[in-house]
């Protein structure tokens, strides 16, 4: 039995559904396929991902094709509660509403189990986490999960050095039509959307300081300088922050940048990558967001303590009177700010993505039970397929190699 906020919602959710339906050409072509067939017949899928749209065709794709399907969000502010009554009124079993306590958050993805899923879906980990910690007696009926994002595959490879993982987990994230378009792209796109959203400030002119240049902070250093802005990168990798320099940004520690920003935006998947020392340094009016997925990476903690005053200014936006009197703008709580503050990826990037989960699950409702546990990556053959029906449904044509050509490419023979 479902538990969300409103059902009352659920025609306006479908709405938006069918939206993202009409930009997820890919996914819905393999729905196409799969409802016919019923390939997934007979399974059951617990999810613990944000109730988006785009999210939504997933679910219903994976419904489609036969699986009976539970699911909770994997942030306590991501989800859309019209699509989520959407999804409840076509019959999936709904845990989510936006607010959630931590309480809440965990007793929703508990919930969820109680299907007794053979496969799970997952962004983040925590899914996976609470079923090899506190709802052990599920392990044995489960023959396979995937995971979405940068760190929910750095939680599961962690398990898995330690002996610790108890099925066989497919690291969706680390795809290239996954990684290179959905992290770049969406991230750069939907987190800058969110501080807009937040905000209302202007990009152009401003210091805005990404911290992580990584795939996401990669994009998000592309959107900002799009926007006019001077983007500064901090890091700790010495390769990353050299392909920073290269790239055209200023690179300087959290210590210097601190002084200089206007906008910080962090993309680490590491904790206290801004802390109190950072916080009392900041401009008066300075903003801060975070893109990475759990809420740690600027610290609240650091930043209640240090103020004398708070308030809210507007949705998602706290206004910190520090005792200096300069005051910082902390957006979406330290929660995801793409998905809190704003929708989420766009349709047209999470196609792709999404693409990529339906099609691990596919591979590990056969495959799964002969899987030894570990973390795996999706085949190359896949990725290629993926991007190939991406690159149809835009109407475009690649050239292919000729005999010639391949025997020259994969010869030694020939020289100058």
């Amino acid at each position: 039995m479902s538990k969300i906020k409103d059902p009352s919602l659920a025609s306006a959710g479908r709405k938006k559904i069918e939206w993202a339906e009409s930009r997820m050409p890919v996914l819905m072509k393999l729905r196409a396929i799969h409802s016919k067939k019923k390939t997934l017949q007979g399974f059951k899928i617990s999810g613990c991902l944000h109730v988006t749209k785009e999210t939504a065709v997933l679910v219903e794709t994976f419904k489609a094709s036969g699986a009976q399907v539970a699911w909770s969000g994997c942030n306590p502010l991501s989800t859309q509660d019209d699509v989520c009554a959407a999804l409840d009124a076509k019959g999936v079993e709904m845990f989510a509403w936006r607010g959630l306590t931590p309480n809440e958050y965990y007793w929703c993805i508990e919930e969820t189990l109680k299907i007794k899923p053979q496969l799970t879906l997952d962004d983040g980990a925590d899914l996976i986490f609470t079923v090899h910690t506190k709802h052990t007696e599920y392990l044995n009926g489960l023959e396979g999960g995937t995971e979405e994002t940068t760190t929910g595959v750095h939680r599961i490879r962690a398990m898995a050095k330690d002996g610790k993982l108890r099925y066989p987990i497919i690291a969706v994230n680390d795809a290239e039509t996954k990684s290179d378009f959905d992290n770049v792209y969406g991230t750069g796109q939907s987190a800058i959307d969110g501080v807009i959203r937040a905000t209302n400030v202007l990009f152009a002119g401003k210091n805005v300081v990404i911290s992580g240049y990584g795939h996401c902070g990669k994009g998000l250093s592309s959107r900002a300088r799009g926007l006019g802005a001077n983007v500064i990168v901090t890091e700790v990798d010495s390769i990353q922050a050299l392909r920073a320099r290269m790239d055209g940004y200023s690179v300087m520690s959290m210590g210097k940048a601190a002084r200089t920003g206007d906008i910080f935006i962090t993309a680490t998947g590491c904790k206290d990558v801004i802390t109190k020392d950072h916080f009392a340094q900041m401009k008066d009016g300075a903003i801060l967001a975070n893109a990475g997925h759990f809420n740690v990476e600027y610290s609240i903690s650091d930043l209640e303590a240090l103020s004398k005053k708070k308030r809210e200014i507007r949705p998602d936006n706290v206004e910190y009177t520090l005792p200096n009197g300069r005051r910082v703008y902390a957006l979406a709580e330290g929660r995801l700010v793409n998905l809190a503050a704003a929708e989420g990826h766009p349709s047209e990037v999470m196609d792709m993505s999404f693409a990529n989960q339906f099609l691990s699950i596919l591979r590990l409702s056969g495959e799964g039970k002969n899987l030894k546990p570990d973390v795996y990556e999706i085949p190359r053959s896949q990725d290629e397929e993926v991007a190939r029906l991406k690159l149809e449904s835009m109407g475009m044509e690649i050239d292919s190699l000729s005999k010639e050509q391949i025997k020259y490419l994969t010869s030694w023979e020939s020289g100058t």
